[in-house]
């Protein structure tokens, strides 16, 4: 049996006291199987490498953005592939689909289950309404998360300190099988990969991949799409013939979906994710840092760099020059500056007529905010209003 010795120090006079608690109940202090010095009150006195301190978040704040999936600018319920382009239920999370069926992704509401009681009240859904069991080579159906490439610093990826990562996520199935997590480097065409499996049908499971550190290929200190991160549930040849790459690996389209659950198969199917969270460095489900979930008002004003709407407009208004007539202009100011000038669009039913008008053209567009043009003929100085209708600011990668 090991014993416990207290060495006192040759050159030292002082005492050392060391004081019990005021308590009546028994305690156990375990010490750590390593040589190290305790820290002083300070924070001074040893290296943090001398003790085996586990649990540390190696990022101030999470990588991931809505990766509890509470945050649905768009709505709650969307068909895909959508008439109208768009690919996003949950912000931040899209699902990339092509001539493999017909899906309908929902943000989920949890009730129960066991991500729900690890602290997760929504999901990213998606259930296969027209199924496609017998998919053409060239498609493909997978869901995607992309990182800005300058927000990927910490992994140092193309130097030769560059740091593994770790990927976790809760996720549900009715089908039970090996599925794949593709990591993709958007600025130098390069993959890597993990698989996980679905375990049991229709039970909320939590996974943990690890992704090898990549020497090559640093990241542009840019707003493109650095880390682009796709879950695979489907597809035909072009991307399921080959193998999934555990190291990284200039980019091999049949590796990328080498592993997936066919979702496509059936109307029965379905496929829902929640609690995504990426870490610098290799974790296993015991050492994870846990999931930092920010207020919805912090992952909102993080979802507005990517996708913004002004909701419907009440009288908006649109004034023309003081000397001369012709369609009015008015600056609008987005809530908060965009990844990028984002694409304008409008829809709802605006008002038309007298001193109404409707936004038709927007011939400036900025990171800030855009020169809404309006569709009716204005007198000099003459203000019209634009009302009833919606504007939507789409910057996503």
């Amino acid at each position: 049996m090991a014993k416990v010795k207290i060495t006192g120090h040759a050159s030292g006079s002082g005492v050392i006291t060391v004081t019990a608690p005021n308590t009546s109940t028994d305690r156990t202090i375990t010490l750590p199987d390593a040589t190290g010095t305790l820290l002083n009150s300070d924070g001074s006195g040893a290296s943090l490498t001398s003790l085996p301190i586990t649990g540390l978040r190696p990022s101030a704040s999470p990588i991931i953005i809505n990766g509890a999936m509470n945050v649905a600018q768009r709505g709650t319920s969307f068909a895909h592939p959508d008439s109208n382009g768009n690919n996003f239920t949950v912000d931040r999370f899209n699902i990339n689909t092509g001539a493999i069926g017909v899906y309908t992704s929902t943000q989920e509401s949890l009730t129960s289950g066991a991500a729900f009681n690890a602290g997760f009240k929504k999901a990213a859904r998606i259930d296969c309404t027209t199924a496609q069991a017998s998919p053409a080579g060239g498609d493909y159906f997978y869901a995607e998360y992309k990182i800005e490439a300058q927000d990927c610093s910490a992994f140092k990826k193309g130097t030769s300190a560059a740091e593994t990562m770790t990927v976790a996520f809760w996720v549900k199935s009715n089908k039970t099988g090996t599925s794949q997590l593709t990591v993709k480097d958007g600025d130098n065409d390069r993959i890597c990969a993990g698989t996980y499996a679905i375990s049991v049908a229709n039970t909320w499971e939590h996974k943990v991949i690890n992704i090898a550190a990549d020497t090559t290929g640093a990241f542009n200190n840019d707003n493109g799409a650095g880390y682009i991160f796709e879950w695979w549930l489907g597809g035909g040849s072009t991307y399921t013939s080959g193998t999934a790459p555990t190291s990284w690996e200039a980019r091999a389209d049949g590796d990328r979906g080498a592993n997936n659950l066919a979702i496509n198969d059936n109307t029965a199917n379905d496929w829902a994710i929640t609690g995504l969270q990426v870490e610098v460095g290799t974790y296993t489900a015991a050492t994870l840092p846990p999931f930092q979930h920010r207020s919805y008002g912090e992952e909102l004003a993080a979802c507005i760099r990517y996708y913004q709407t002004s909701g419907t407009m009440q009288y908006f208004p649109v004034t023309r020059w003081q000397y001369a007539s012709g369609n009015g202009l008015q600056w609008y100011q987005f809530q908060s500056e965009m990844r990028a000038a984002p694409t304008m669009s409008v829809s709802g039913g605006w008002s038309t007529g007298l001193t109404y008008t409707t936004p038709t053209n927007w011939d400036v567009i900025t990171t800030k905010g855009a020169q809404l043009e309006g569709n009716a003929t204005q007198g000099a100085s003459e203000t019209y209003y634009a009302h009833a209708g919606a504007i939507y600011m789409d910057a996503e990668l």
